[in-house]
């Protein structure tokens, strides 16, 4: 280690910086390797820090030490002198993964032996701010600098960096002069909504991906003899599209989660002019039901997106046997007979039957698909490690279960680590678009493709969407229905997408949601409040207003006739009279919030008092009480009020909404299921999520009044309650009853649990 450390301080690092170097153990091999070979070049002496400098970064970045020996004689020949060279040199043995590779072609990629004068830097950079000249005297040093610096380098690829700033700076000051004090005054900031869309917040991760036959370029993918005539035979097929798929499993609802991959999939086809197939990956016949079936794909175009082609695992129940005999044949699969029981967890025995003859599997597994074994008997399993160190997943196993679509024409059933990549294959689909539980099946992903020589997708995983205060698990919800916590799937304190959908949330709102939270790497822990702001956003512009009393005190107005009865007109849309309006009537009673009256005035309070008038939104009147009714237990029951025009009185300090001649419904409002952030946590919840409930999380307002104008309201149509909330009418409404979910309150609000 001493002779290696001194070796590393010999090319420029420091003591640290080596001893740092050497804990990371591929690092250290394969810049120890460079360095020796750039000595054999120029002598034991012969490596500056410039030359260690670029041994060091290729060593940290070059990913595949085939090509490592090429490099360190192109770096030590000073063919390669610079971070920009060597990045293009990095880049050009990336996309040449075969042998031989033209030197010709090399040294005119890394731009091997240019030479760039000061000259021609000058000539450039006067060039760029000739371009620019007008506008640069205009806004003088706020002028985006960085604009001269990336047309000079375009024009000069080849160039010193450093060399082309200082002659960019010494030609702007000699156009502007010295800064003045206006120059170096704040430019001001301009405080404006950006509504950015999602593949511009996918940009961290999308601009990372390999376009369409560029796999080979992906860190990690395996490159055999043949992935370069696939490569051409899929891009031939594809004329060069974007394909990809959202694969959903058909047992469960989709959930919140699910959007973020839905809009993932398909958004990043649709922004790519590419195509996404909605796959069902149905090879479990257990557990799958047509309601789910119908569900998702409901659920994908309630979303706004149109499958290129709807799919199933299924339709390639027969290809992927017979994929499974050639994978025996070639030797890389075996039947086996261990139980289940011994296949679970990661130290698994190594399996007695491992090595069976090929001949031998390949009887047993026509035997398997004829029904000779009983479920549990015997497995196929695929002779490989994962990358999470698991041993030769399985890839078929017994199923006396009728399947949907192929009834009893198959008792074996391919598993998702075998089926999955052969139909990405099939499907030639070019990005296979996963979140990160599924990083640890990459290594059999492409092993599979490759054993078989069949075209490779590339696997990119980025980071689950999971939010606070609910549980998605399918198996979980179930215990949720079963017991009587929720309804239903659709119950609308879950974050199932119908159960979404059943509370109100638009679509738009869901998909700017995800586009806010974006997609990486890491995973991801959202509250609540952030998609409830985006639903706002949405709702705000979409639903039309409308008036209701949760919590109705009757009102009198005794200085109007009795029969006095007049159509006020409201607002669809306050901000925006354009967009409509709709009448309700007006008489001699109306009703309002219990709360918007106190008996007894206190600090603050600006609504109706005894002593303070109130006015009615939209009427035109303000009324003052004149007497209070109280029932027999003492409380409040009616007022008796005077109104006078809100033209000729004095302004009051509040208007409050009221409805007249209403209609009676049932309004529900939801707060959130769980008590706790982490309810399937033991530290934070150690009874587990069952005992987690919130007693509080469904209200039901068995007769609050709404005005006339929602009388011809269809199911899911959204509202405005004005003052109270956005509200959706659910499918339990009738022509006797309307019933109404609150989607969410008019503004967030940080004390509720």
């Amino acid at each position: 280690m001493a002779d290696t450390l001194t070796l590393f301080t010999s090319i420029g690092l420091s003591e640290q910086k080596a001893k740092e170097t050497l804990k990371n153990e591929a690092l250290s091999l394969a810049l120890k390797e460079g360095i020796i070979q750039a000595q054999r070049v120029n002598g034991a002496s012969g490596v500056d820090k410039a030359m260690g400098t670029l041994l060091y970064s290729m060593a940290s970045r070059l990913k595949d030490n085939k090509r490592l020996v090429f490099l360190s004689d192109c770096i030590a020949q000073r063919k390669i002198c610079t971070e920009l060279q060597l990045a293009a040199a990095l880049d050009f043995v990336k996309s040449h993964p075969e042998d031989p590779i033209s030197q010709k072609e090399f040294d005119e990629t890394c731009g091997v032996g240019v030479v760039i004068t000061p000259e021609q830097i000058e000539d450039a950079v006067e060039s760029v701010i000739k371009k620019h000249k007008e506008q640069l005297l205009m806004e003088r040093y706020r002028f985006n600098m960085g604009l001269l610096m990336g047309e000079a380098r375009s024009a000069l690829k080849w160039a010193d960096g450093k060399v082309i700033k200082n002659e960019v700076d010494v030609q702007v000051l000699h156009l502007l002069g010295p800064k003045t004090e206006a120059d170096l005054e704040k430019k001001p900031k301009v405080r404006e909504l950006l509504h950015i869309s999602l593949m511009e917040q996918l940009r961290g991760e999308a601009l990372k991906f390999h376009k369409p036959g560029e796999n080979y370029k992906t860190e990690g993918y395996v490159v055999t003899p043949k992935t370069m005539d696939l490569l051409q035979k899929h891009i031939e097929f594809t004329d060069g599209q974007i394909r990809t798929r959202f694969p959903p499993e058909p047992n469960g609802i989709l959930h919140i989660g699910h959007a973020k991959a839905i809009n993932f999939n398909f958004g990043y086809a649709k922004a790519n002019s590419g195509i996404c197939f909605l796959r069902y990956d149905d090879t479990n016949p257990e557990k799958e039901e047509e309601k789910y079936f119908t569900a998702i794909k409901d659920m994908v175009e309630w979303l706004g997106y149109t499958p290129y082609d709807v799919t199933h695992a299924s339709d390639n129940f027969q290809k992927l046997y017979d994929l499974a005999v050639d994978l025996i044949r070639r030797g890389h699969a075996y039947v086996c007979h261990q139980k289940g029981e011994e296949l679970k967890g990661h130290n698994v025995p190594p399996s007695p039957w491992r090595d069976r003859p090929v001949e031998e599997s390949l009887v047993l597994f026509e035997r398997m698909k004829k029904g000779m074994f009983a479920e549990g008997e015997a497995t196929l399993r695929m002779k490989m490690v994962m990358e999470d160190g698991k041993m030769d997943p399985v890839a078929y196993r017994i199923k006396y279960t009728p399947h949907h679509r192929t009834g009893d024409e198959w008792c074996i059933y391919p598993t998702y680590d075998y089926t999955h990549c052969l139909c990405d294959s099939i499907e030639n689909i070019t990005h296979s678009l996963c979140t990160k539980e599924f990083q640890a099946r990459r290594s059999s992903y492409y092993w599979l493709c490759n054993a078989l020589d069949l075209y490779c997708p590339v696997q990119w995983e980025y980071g689950r969407l999971n939010l606070t205060y609910t549980v998605v698990s399918k198996r979980k919800i179930i215990k949720l229905v079963e017991t009587g916590v929720v309804r239903d799937w659709d119950d609308p304190r879950l974050f199932t997408l119908t159960a979404l959908r059943r509370r109100g949330f638009p679509p738009e709102a869901i998909n700017n949601f995800c586009a806010r939270v974006g997609v990486t790497v890491s995973q991801t822990t959202t509250e609540p409040h952030l998609l409830e702001s985006c639903v706002r956003d949405v709702l705000n512009d979409t639903a039309p207003r409308a008036m209701a009393v949760l919590e109705p005190l009757k009102v009198t107005i005794t200085n109007l006739p009795k029969d006095t009865k007049m159509d006020v007109r409201v607002p669809d849309f306050p901000a925006n009279e354009a967009k409509g309006t709709h009448t309700v009537p007006f008489t001699c009673t109306i009703f309002i919030e219990q709360s918007d009256f106190r008996e007894v005035m206190e600090k603050g309070y600006k609504r109706l008092t005894p002593e303070q008038p109130v006015g009615l939104r939209h009427a035109g009147y303000v009324i003052s009480v004149q007497k209070v009714i109280k029932d027999s237990q003492g409380n409040v029951a009616e007022l008796e009020v005077t109104c006078c025009s809100s033209e000729t009185a004095e302004k009051p300090k509040a208007f409050i909404h009221w409805v007249s001649q209403p209609l009676v419904c049932e309004v529900r409002l939801y707060e959130r299921l769980f008590l706790h952030k982490h309810p399937e946590d033991p530290s934070e919840v150690p009874g587990g999520f069952l005992n987690d409930i919130n007693p509080n999380s469904l209200q039901v307002v068995s007769s609050a009044l709404v005005d006339t104008s929602v009388k011809d309201a269809k199911v899911l149509d959204k509202f405005q309650f004005e003052r109270v909330g956005y509200f959706s009418l659910d499918p339990d409404s009738s022509a006797d009853k309307l019933v109404f979910n609150r989607t969410v309150t008019l503004k967030e609000d940080p004390g509720k649990i």
